[in-house]
């Protein structure tokens, strides 16, 4: 049977996928390992299909923001891989100055809005995007990504109201059944996260995460929409991750066999699955590609630890847009 996608398309989900996981399992190693990289850690590993799937259904010109586990989409949406991994050992030429580490990525010329660490609140701050775009008169969308658990904030619920009534788009959450340690089932009556929707007469639609193909088709519909009519669609993406909720999360709320059941689901062997099966590329093509992250991770760790640290003078910059604001210090 033919495949829906290109052999282009195939390839660009592979190395992506894979650039995504082997900087989120580097990272980690100098985070455990070596002590390089200290504070929070929220690693996107088993989401890479959602990073994937979005990329290849929106243009550049449209916007990301999510939340703090934030490192895949900033990669996807073409934050440097060396100003990701320098931001996370806090280094002057991070993507946020070594100021925001692992939850405040940034990359406002990529179209990439954070990273952001308090829960729910990039759903307010992307429904502004979009009302920004609007007012250009662009047809460009933004899309804001949040969790299961910020599902249960008083923001969503604000901004579902007027984005309804302003016809912002795009919602998507990125359900990996789990906010911090506890279940879905254990923090709402709502399971089906995407059926909030039906309480504004929001469009909405469910997806299966582990899959870069199915991402692409549901993000494709809510965006085409967006462009041509106008409005916000809620869409649930069902992925799992498979480090736990921070670096340090002991993970004693999940089974073993819970987590091998959907690494057999894994997006990036899926993928590599149908590459292989169409002959899109031997077995000697892949391993080149594989070689070519390593060295673009190893670069990007040899530039965050060859980097300098930010100077004192920096502390009190990038906080208000007033210059002359009369700082309080000791």
């Amino acid at each position: 049977m033919a495949s829906k996608f290109s052999k282009e398309t195939y390839l660009y989900w592979y190395e992506l996928m894979q650039l995504i996981r082997q900087f989120e399992l580097m990272a980690e190693e100098k985070y455990k390992m070596e002590g390089k990289i200290r504070g929070s850690f929220h690693s996107y590993v088993g989401q890479e299909a959602i990073a994937a799937g979005c990329i290849t259904a929106t243009k550049s010109e449209d916007s990301f923001i999510t939340a703090y586990r934030d490192h895949g989409l900033a990669i996807a949406k073409g934050v440097s891989v060396n100003s990701c991994m320098a931001e996370l050992y806090g280094k002057a030429t991070g993507c946020a100055k070594g100021k925001g580490g692992s939850m405040h990525f940034f990359g406002k010329d990529v179209n990439f809005y954070g990273g952001h660490g308090i829960v729910g609140a990039q759903i307010g701050t992307g429904a502004g995007l979009a009302f920004a775009e609007q007012y250009r008169g662009t047809d460009n969308v933004a899309l804001a990504f949040f969790g299961d658990g910020a599902s249960r904030q008083g923001m969503l619920h604000e901004t579902f109201n007027l984005a309804m009534l302003w016809k912002l788009p795009v919602f998507i959450c990125e359900n990996n059944n789990y906010a911090m340690g506890t279940s879905v089932h254990r923090t709402s009556n709502v399971i089906d996260i995407y059926k909030l929707a039906d309480a504004y007469e929001m469009p909405a639609d469910t997806i299966d995460g582990m899959s870069a193909e199915a991402v692409h088709e549901g993000v494709s519909r809510a965006v085409k929409r967006a462009r041509e009519k106008g409005g916000p669609t809620l869409i649930e993406i069902k992925t799992y991750r498979y480090k736990g909720h921070s670096i340090s999360d002991p993970q004693k709320y999940r089974t073993k066999d819970e987590v091998d059941e959907y690494r057999s689901k894994d997006p990036i062997e899926m993928v590599l699955h149908t590459i292989l099966k169409n002959n899109f590329a031997t077995k000697e093509e892949i391993e080149a590609i594989d070689k070519r992250i390593d060295v673009i991770v190893a670069e990007s760790v040899k530039f965050a630890e060859e980097s300098p640290w930010p100077d004192d003078s920096e502390i009190l910059k990038d906080i208000y847009v007033d210059q002359n604001y009369p700082f309080i210090v000791d």
